[in-house]
């Protein structure tokens, strides 16, 4: 993917790692296969594009790049759903690697800026996907919480990427009233 990034634009200035996905794997019973498979796309496949948009900024010499983790809520507080408590810590960790980004870029001395933004439930196809075999479930889900729009998320991105060059958005939260 990098590799066409580069050879179509020249490279990344802006990278949106907005990977996430969720089985309903309890801790107690859940499946291992399913539990890799969450961290693999939700933490591994972040840092590998993070590491590999850094690297085509660093290449180009590209000193205001952004690295934003569209992260959760999730990677807050823990929720009392034990078939989402593996996908918060996935989460978790986006949480921490975001920081953890943040630190080795200032270490670098460059003003390439992180930043993670954590929404509540997006009215996305993740929830049905998420309780593919339960649709009333599914269904639950957005009638007991507000669900955020896509256009929320694209505000919020928006927002963080208008920031003046001296301003670094760490986090933000993102909820529905």
């Amino acid at each position: 993917m990098f590799a066409t990034i580069k050879e179509q634009h020249k490279g990344v200035d802006v990278c949106i790692n907005n990977a996430g996905l969720a089985h309903a794997e309890a801790l107690l019973n859940g499946k291992a296969s399913g539990w890799k498979n969450m961290w693999d796309v939700n933490v591994l496949a972040l840092c590998i594009c993070a590491r590999e948009a850094y690297q085509s900024m660093k290449e180009r010499n590209v000193d205001d790049g952004h690295i934003i983790n569209i992260n959760s809520v999730c990677g807050h507080q823990v929720f009392p759903n034990a078939d989402g408590h593996f996908y918060t810590c996935t989460k978790y960790a986006v949480t921490a690697l975001t920081e953890g980004l943040r630190q080795e870029l200032r270490v670098e001395n460059t003003h390439i800026r992180a930043t993670s933004i954590s929404p509540s439930f997006v009215e996305t196809e993740f929830v049905s996907r998420l309780y593919r075999d339960n649709s009333d479930k599914a269904a639950a889900v957005y009638t007991d919480y507000k669900s955020l729009e896509a256009k929320d998320l694209v505000s919020a991105i928006t927002y963080v990427l208008s920031a003046p060059p001296h301003v670094q958005i760490g986090e933000i939260l993102l909820e529905g009233l």
